[in-house]
Protein backbone atom coordinates (compact mmCIF):
# COMPACT_ATOMS: atom_id res chain seq x y z
CA UNK A 1 0.00 0.00 0.00
CA UNK A 2 2.68 2.34 0.79
CA UNK A 3 4.66 1.94 -2.21
CA UNK A 4 1.16 2.12 -4.42
CA UNK A 5 0.60 5.80 -1.92
CA UNK A 6 4.03 6.92 -3.03
CA UNK A 7 4.02 6.11 -7.04
CA UNK A 8 0.81 8.22 -6.70
CA UNK A 9 2.15 10.85 -5.08
CA UNK A 10 5.11 10.50 -7.32
CA UNK A 11 2.76 10.48 -10.60
CA UNK A 12 0.98 13.59 -9.27
CA UNK A 13 4.48 15.66 -8.49
CA UNK A 14 5.50 14.82 -12.42
CA UNK A 15 1.75 16.21 -13.42
CA UNK A 16 2.09 19.07 -11.44
CA UNK A 17 5.30 19.92 -12.61
CA UNK A 18 4.40 19.36 -16.64
CA UNK A 19 1.74 21.70 -16.27
CA UNK A 20 4.18 24.53 -14.58
CA UNK A 21 6.16 24.20 -17.16
CA UNK A 22 3.65 24.17 -19.57
CA UNK A 23 2.46 27.00 -18.49
CA UNK A 24 5.91 28.79 -18.32
CA UNK A 25 5.50 28.87 -21.89
CA UNK A 26 2.01 29.46 -22.45
CA UNK A 27 2.83 33.10 -20.34
CA UNK A 28 6.43 33.18 -22.29
CA UNK A 29 7.72 33.20 -18.84
CA UNK A 30 11.40 32.54 -20.07
CA UNK A 31 10.50 33.97 -23.61
CA UNK A 32 14.07 35.98 -24.73
CA UNK A 33 14.32 37.10 -28.66
CA UNK A 34 17.84 36.84 -28.56
CA UNK A 35 17.04 32.93 -28.06
CA UNK A 36 15.97 32.12 -31.84
CA UNK A 37 15.88 29.28 -33.30
CA UNK A 38 17.28 27.91 -36.55
CA UNK A 39 14.31 25.68 -36.54
CA UNK A 40 12.29 28.58 -36.45
CA UNK A 41 11.33 28.68 -40.18
CA UNK A 42 11.02 24.39 -40.44
CA UNK A 43 8.24 25.14 -37.99
CA UNK A 44 6.65 28.37 -39.97
CA UNK A 45 6.95 26.31 -43.48
CA UNK A 46 4.97 23.86 -42.03
CA UNK A 47 2.47 25.58 -40.35
CA UNK A 48 1.41 27.80 -43.47
CA UNK A 49 1.75 24.44 -45.33
CA UNK A 50 -1.13 22.76 -43.58
CA UNK A 51 -3.04 25.87 -43.30
CA UNK A 52 -3.25 26.09 -46.83
CA UNK A 53 -3.82 22.58 -48.05
CA UNK A 54 -6.47 22.13 -44.85
CA UNK A 55 -8.60 25.70 -46.53
CA UNK A 56 -8.30 23.61 -50.31
CA UNK A 57 -9.35 20.71 -49.36
CA UNK A 58 -12.45 21.70 -47.55
CA UNK A 59 -13.07 23.76 -50.24
CA UNK A 60 -12.42 21.11 -52.71
CA UNK A 61 -14.36 18.24 -51.18
CA UNK A 62 -17.38 20.46 -49.94
CA UNK A 63 -17.70 21.53 -54.13
CA UNK A 64 -17.31 18.17 -54.94
CA UNK A 65 -20.34 17.48 -52.48
CA UNK A 66 -22.24 20.08 -53.99
CA UNK A 67 -21.85 19.25 -57.52
CA UNK A 68 -22.91 15.57 -56.12
CA UNK A 69 -26.08 17.15 -54.91
CA UNK A 70 -26.91 18.57 -58.52
CA UNK A 71 -25.74 15.39 -60.16
CA UNK A 72 -26.71 11.66 -58.61
CA UNK A 73 -24.76 10.35 -61.86
CA UNK A 74 -20.99 11.26 -60.77
CA UNK A 75 -18.67 8.60 -60.35
CA UNK A 76 -21.26 5.79 -59.54
CA UNK A 77 -18.46 3.41 -60.44
CA UNK A 78 -16.42 5.02 -57.52
CA UNK A 79 -18.67 5.56 -54.58
CA UNK A 80 -22.41 5.49 -53.78
CA UNK A 81 -24.20 8.84 -52.75
CA UNK A 82 -26.28 9.77 -49.96
CA UNK A 83 -27.76 13.16 -51.03
CA UNK A 84 -30.13 13.83 -47.98
CA UNK A 85 -27.08 13.13 -45.52
CA UNK A 86 -24.42 15.52 -47.91
CA UNK A 87 -22.49 12.55 -48.15
CA UNK A 88 -20.08 10.86 -50.45
CA UNK A 89 -19.92 6.79 -49.27
CA UNK A 90 -16.10 5.91 -50.52
CA UNK A 91 -15.53 2.57 -48.27
CA UNK A 92 -18.07 0.59 -45.86
CA UNK A 93 -16.10 2.09 -42.55
CA UNK A 94 -15.23 5.96 -44.83
CA UNK A 95 -17.59 8.74 -46.36
CA UNK A 96 -16.89 12.24 -47.61
CA UNK A 97 -19.30 14.70 -45.52
CA UNK A 98 -20.74 18.19 -45.46
CA UNK A 99 -20.56 19.34 -41.76
CA UNK A 100 -20.87 22.64 -40.41
CA UNK A 101 -18.84 22.72 -36.76
CA UNK A 102 -19.16 25.99 -34.87
CA UNK A 103 -17.43 24.13 -31.60
CA UNK A 104 -13.63 22.42 -31.37
CA UNK A 105 -11.84 19.59 -33.03
CA UNK A 106 -14.12 16.46 -33.76
CA UNK A 107 -17.23 18.43 -33.00
CA UNK A 108 -16.83 19.22 -29.43
CA UNK A 109 -18.51 22.18 -27.74
CA UNK A 110 -20.64 22.23 -30.99
CA UNK A 111 -23.71 23.44 -29.03
CA UNK A 112 -22.50 26.66 -27.14
CA UNK A 113 -23.48 29.73 -27.66
CA UNK A 114 -21.46 32.78 -29.92
CA UNK A 115 -19.12 29.72 -29.88
CA UNK A 116 -17.39 31.49 -33.53
CA UNK A 117 -16.23 33.98 -31.63
CA UNK A 118 -15.23 32.45 -27.94
CA UNK A 119 -13.14 30.08 -30.39
CA UNK A 120 -11.75 32.13 -32.96
CA UNK A 121 -10.51 34.05 -30.20
CA UNK A 122 -9.17 31.04 -28.51
CA UNK A 123 -7.36 29.54 -31.05
CA UNK A 124 -6.11 32.40 -32.87
CA UNK A 125 -4.50 33.04 -29.28
CA UNK A 126 -2.96 30.06 -28.96
CA UNK A 127 -1.19 29.92 -32.44
CA UNK A 128 0.09 33.52 -31.28
CA UNK A 129 1.44 32.07 -28.19
CA UNK A 130 2.80 28.76 -29.55
CA UNK A 131 4.75 31.35 -32.74
CA UNK A 132 7.03 32.49 -29.30
CA UNK A 133 7.56 29.27 -28.44
CA UNK A 134 8.30 28.06 -31.86
CA UNK A 135 10.96 31.41 -32.05
CA UNK A 136 13.15 29.58 -29.46
CA UNK A 137 12.62 25.50 -29.96
CA UNK A 138 15.70 23.75 -30.11
CA UNK A 139 14.68 20.83 -31.11
CA UNK A 140 14.11 19.62 -34.95
CA UNK A 141 10.83 17.45 -34.02
CA UNK A 142 9.45 19.94 -31.56
CA UNK A 143 9.10 22.49 -34.47
CA UNK A 144 7.40 20.09 -36.46
CA UNK A 145 4.92 19.60 -33.55
CA UNK A 146 4.37 23.31 -32.86
CA UNK A 147 4.14 24.00 -36.63
CA UNK A 148 1.58 21.29 -36.97
CA UNK A 149 -0.78 23.01 -34.41
CA UNK A 150 -0.04 26.27 -34.97
CA UNK A 151 -1.21 25.74 -38.83
CA UNK A 152 -4.10 23.87 -38.18
CA UNK A 153 -4.94 26.15 -35.46
CA UNK A 154 -4.46 29.34 -38.26
CA UNK A 155 -6.86 26.85 -40.60
CA UNK A 156 -9.84 26.66 -38.15
CA UNK A 157 -9.27 30.03 -37.32
CA UNK A 158 -9.10 31.61 -41.03
CA UNK A 159 -12.22 28.98 -41.39
CA UNK A 160 -14.13 30.37 -39.04
CA UNK A 161 -13.58 34.28 -39.50
CA UNK A 162 -14.67 33.16 -43.21
CA UNK A 163 -17.51 31.12 -42.70
CA UNK A 164 -18.68 31.57 -39.16
CA UNK A 165 -17.95 27.88 -38.77
CA UNK A 166 -15.56 24.98 -39.37
CA UNK A 167 -16.09 22.98 -41.83
CA UNK A 168 -15.84 19.03 -41.32
CA UNK A 169 -15.39 16.50 -43.81
CA UNK A 170 -13.80 13.21 -42.92
CA UNK A 171 -16.14 11.04 -41.49
CA UNK A 172 -14.80 7.43 -40.61
CA UNK A 173 -17.93 4.98 -39.06
CA UNK A 174 -18.28 1.67 -37.96
CA UNK A 175 -22.01 0.23 -38.76
CA UNK A 176 -24.02 3.27 -37.22
CA UNK A 177 -21.55 4.68 -34.81
CA UNK A 178 -19.90 7.65 -36.60
CA UNK A 179 -16.43 9.29 -35.18
CA UNK A 180 -17.33 12.84 -35.33
CA UNK A 181 -16.38 14.76 -38.04
CA UNK A 182 -13.01 15.97 -38.38
CA UNK A 183 -10.56 17.63 -41.14
CA UNK A 184 -6.78 17.96 -41.68
CA UNK A 185 -6.58 20.98 -39.48
CA UNK A 186 -7.62 18.42 -36.57
CA UNK A 187 -5.47 16.00 -37.15
CA UNK A 188 -2.61 17.96 -37.67
CA UNK A 189 -2.99 19.85 -34.29
CA UNK A 190 -3.78 15.95 -32.68
CA UNK A 191 -0.58 14.92 -33.88
CA UNK A 192 1.31 17.33 -32.99
CA UNK A 193 -0.47 17.75 -29.51
CA UNK A 194 0.82 13.95 -29.23
CA UNK A 195 4.64 14.24 -30.17
CA UNK A 196 4.63 17.59 -27.09
CA UNK A 197 3.23 15.30 -24.87
CA UNK A 198 5.20 12.24 -25.83
CA UNK A 199 8.70 14.84 -25.66
CA UNK A 200 7.15 15.74 -22.23
CA UNK A 201 6.54 12.11 -21.11
CA UNK A 202 8.78 9.65 -22.95
CA UNK A 203 11.70 11.32 -23.97
CA UNK A 204 12.54 14.16 -21.50
CA UNK A 205 12.13 11.21 -18.71
CA UNK A 206 14.55 8.88 -20.64
CA UNK A 207 16.86 12.14 -20.28
CA UNK A 208 16.62 12.58 -16.78
CA UNK A 209 17.26 8.92 -16.02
Amino acid sequence: MKKIIAKTLSVNKYLQNFFIQIMQKILLKNFSFANFSKWFFLGIAIAVTISFFDLLTKKMIFNLIDRNLQDQQISDLIYTSNAENNELQIFSFFSLVKVWNKGVSFGMFNQLKNSDIIFSIIQGSIGLVLLFWLYQVKKPYLAIALGLVIGGAFGNTIDRFRNGAVADFLDFHIASYHWPAFNLADSSIFIGITILLCDEFIFNKKIKK
